[in-house]
């Protein structure tokens, strides 16, 4: 038995967890909270990988000499500080070589390090073990509506009224449609998301109910858990209604940036040649060419979006049918007062299927 090994279960038990891969195999996931310690670099493991085809011996000692200089950095510099009684938890992509050498060094200067038995990819396993398993254990409350009723809004309102929300969009850095990639941000590795996920879900009360908008099984290039995706499938929704006007204004503004670059929107706006046909693609194309910034939003709305959701709520979401409908104002009312308004309703009237709408709805309409 070697007793410098701990299994993935003693991960809370250490003073700093540390991760020796090279940088590219951090930043597409990584142990939450880890440091990144890297006993070869991107270009370094490389070199060995290749060397190692030709001659193993050669490799190896190439790459012992590597990661003997690059521990010594660290520990001049990284670790520098560390107390003596510092107990840390190193971990590579098996628990391997690079994890070991690194945690061997760690034991003769007098720090008590362990290495995680399995590596990252121990870790990784327990995460998708976790997500097959953990969604069962919340009862989910679905914002359902088409594109441009504000849901994000309400759901970021919920949360800031106190309710329990899951943004998988946000997690996903994707709006969910296929105009829906973010200008500033790109989307996470599957890995970094599943983690992330992870995270907040564990965060969750689970005798409280978990605010989440309706999600196909993809958002963007990210894959949803087939448990969550069962869950909130089978969920009870909220249907979120807004007036075509202020769906056309939401749109128009958090948009605006596919529309201020016509190549790229013309290229995406093709892409849907399959399903609408050429004519209708067309006649899009051409309301961008002209600028025609509203009568666009508005035949995307009504040839696009209403059609499309639709077709995939139906198929769905099982309560649909019976669910609440809360008119709401993302452009003209107060986000936070209409979150509580249906908060309260909810609390009241738990399982109705009357249509709930907030004061400012009345007021408006």
């Amino acid at each position: 038995m070697n007793h410098q090994r701990v299994t993935i279960e003693h991960l809370g038990e250490f003073d700093e967890i540390v991760d020796v891969r090279t940088p590219l195999e951090f930043a597409d996931d990584h142990v939450p909270g880890a440091l990144n310690a890297p006993v070869l670099s991107n270009e370094e493991r490389v070199l060995v990988g290749t060397m190692y085809r030709e001659s193993p011996f050669d490799a190896t000692r190439v790459g012992a000499a590597l990661a003997a200089r690059n521990i010594a950095r660290h520990l001049d510099t990284t670790f520098a500080g560390r107390p003596r009684n510092w107990r840390p938890l190193i971990y590579c992509w098996r628990g391997g070589k690079r994890s070991g050498s690194m945690t061997a060094m760690f034991n003769m200067i007098g720090w008590r390090a362990r290495q995680l038995e399995g590596g990252y990819k121990a870790y990784r396993h327990s995460v998708l073990e976790a997500l097959g398993a953990l969604p069962g254990a919340l009862r989910y409350v679905v914002l359902a509506g088409p594109t441009g009723s504000g849901k994000t809004r309400l759901l970021n309102a919920l949360g800031n009224a106190g309710a329990q929300t899951l943004d998988l969009e946000g997690l996903a850095a994707h709006r969910g449609s296929l105009l829906g990639a973010l200008p500033t941000r790109a989307q996470p590795t599957q890995k970094s998301f599943d983690t992330a996920l992870l995270q907040t879900l564990r965060g969750f009360d689970a005798a409280q109910p978990v605010f989440v908008e309706a999600e196909s099984k993809r958002i963007g290039a990210i894959t949803l858990p087939l448990a969550l995706v069962e869950r909130i499938h089978d969920a009870p929704c909220v249907v979120v209604d807004v007036e075509r006007e202020e769906r056309v204004a939401l749109l128009l503004e958090e948009y605006g940036h596919l529309l201020d670059d016509r190549d790229a929107f013309r290229e995406q706006l093709v892409k849907l040649t399959p399903l609408h046909g050429r004519e209708r693609v067309a006649n899009w194309c051409a309301l961008l060419s002209e600028d025609r910034r509203t009568a666009l939003s508005e035949a995307l709305v009504a040839e696009h979006y209403d059609p499309a959701y639709a077709r995939s709520t139906r198929r769905h979401y099982a309560k649909l049918a019976k669910s609440l409908h809360f008119a709401f104002h993302p452009m003209a009312g107060d986000p936070l007062a209409q979150a509580q308004t249906l908060l309260a309703r909810i609390d009241a009237a738990p399982g109705t299927a009357s249509t709930i709408e907030t004061p400012e709805a009345s007021r408006l309409a």
